[in-house]
């Protein structure tokens, strides 16, 4: 019951990061029928284009067996080396086959799954060993459908091969009577239709199957909500962590800012709503600079600092807006606002210079 609430609660289509591990593990949509397909192919397009030389080559191999029996000497050394000869022949008339087959069966996998090195999939695990781990694979709801499509596959493709074979199947009495070249084109005439059917039906079944196993691996990966927020805390942090974090980073930045105000040579307020404090050294700074800004309480409370530091307070609504929504923290002021910030710290100067208010309304 519990295996079955788990699978229900798995509602939600996996994520990348999830994607990845299984692939890391080994787990990937790897249609076995496109295997066959691809070496099939292979196969069938190898013999189409050296089947008249492999045709000769059989008649040649074939030809003292068939034709000169009696000369063949019954003895140990000739024997062998007949046999070898035999074994040598046969591997160069059926090596480009062979060959095909090979590089069709590696390139099935390619262009499935693309290169893969996944170390744990091939890692010895005792439950692979294990009669009964062995016996749940083999009558696993899995197995039983690999054995229906197996079955099903065999029963599509021998139809189609009979369908293609079965107009030749009365002349198949004639073959004794006939020359040996005349049979061999005839049977590989034959053996290329049945393989072109085969092929036929195993591109429709391969693409079907192909299908499904990608859309199994996606099932057998569907994760639960849970899950979800799991990983995301897993790679972004807890929600609660960050939040606490950015608290405590925002805090810090207040007290800085509260510790650079009394150094600040002015303050601009919006008069209530905004205020930005301005720190301005003509021998060491090209520009004013905001050491300090914020909104509504926090505004209030760099004015009540300001004030019992005895920093100058302009009301200037426009510019402190300005200030506020443009220039980040410990940033120069930009060039287009040197005008109006020039006066105002001119302003202040000359008020500091003059009466050493520690208030001045413009």
């Amino acid at each position: 019951m519990a295996g079955e609430q788990d699978d229900a609660s798995k509602t939600e289509e996996p994520t990348a990061k999830r994607m990845d591990d299984a692939r890391k593990r080994g787990q990937v949509a790897m249609s076995r029928e496109v295997n066959s397909w691809c070496v099939l192919l292979a196969a069938t397009l190898t013999l189409a284009a050296f089947a008249s030389t492999l045709a000769a080559q059989t008649k040649t191999l074939l030809l003292t067996f068939l034709s000169e029996p009696h000369q063949l000497r019954i003895e140990l050394g000739t024997i062998r080396d007949l046999a070898a000869e035999l074994c040598l022949a046969v591997a160069i008339a059926i090596g480009p086959v062979v060959g095909a087959i090979l590089a069709a069966g590696i390139a099935a996998g390619i262009l499935q799954i693309g290169w893969l090195y996944a170390p744990e999939a091939i890692a010895p695990q005792f439950s692979k060993i294990s009669p009964l781990q062995g016996m749940k694979r083999l009558f696993s709801g899995a197995s039983l459908v690999e054995f229906a499509k197996g079955l099903l596959k065999m029963a599509v493709v021998g139809w189609a091969c009979w369908l293609v074979a079965a107009p030749e199947f009365d002349r198949l009495p004639l073959f004794i009577l006939r020359e040996p070249a005349a049979s061999m084109a005839v049977l590989s005439a034959m053996t290329l239709k049945m393989l072109i059917a085969a092929v036929s039906v195993m591109t429709l079944i391969a693409g079907a199957d192909l299908a499904y196993q990608r859309i199994r691996l996606r099932n057998e990966l569907r994760m639960s909500r849970t899950e979800i927020r799991d990983e995301y805390k897993e790679q972004e942090g807890d929600p609660m962590v960050k939040a606490k974090l950015r608290q405590i980073r925002q805090e810090r930045s207040r007290r800085r800012m509260m510790q650079a105000v009394p150094k600040a040579d002015v303050v601009i307020t919006n008069p209530t709503h905004y205020a930005v404090a301005l720190r301005y050294d003509r021998d060491t700074m090209e520009a004013p600079v905001v050491v300090a800004k914020g909104l509504d309480r926090l505004a209030l409370k760099i004015r009540e600092v300001a004030d019992a530091n005895r920093v100058p307070i302009v009301e200037n609504p426009p510019l402190a807006r300005a200030l506020h929504a443009t220039v980040d923290l410990d940033d120069p002021v930009p060039p287009e606002h040197y005008k109006a910030v020039a006066e105002v710290i001119g302003f202040v100067w000359r008020r500091r210079g003059g009466e050493g208010a520690a208030r001045v309304d413009s």
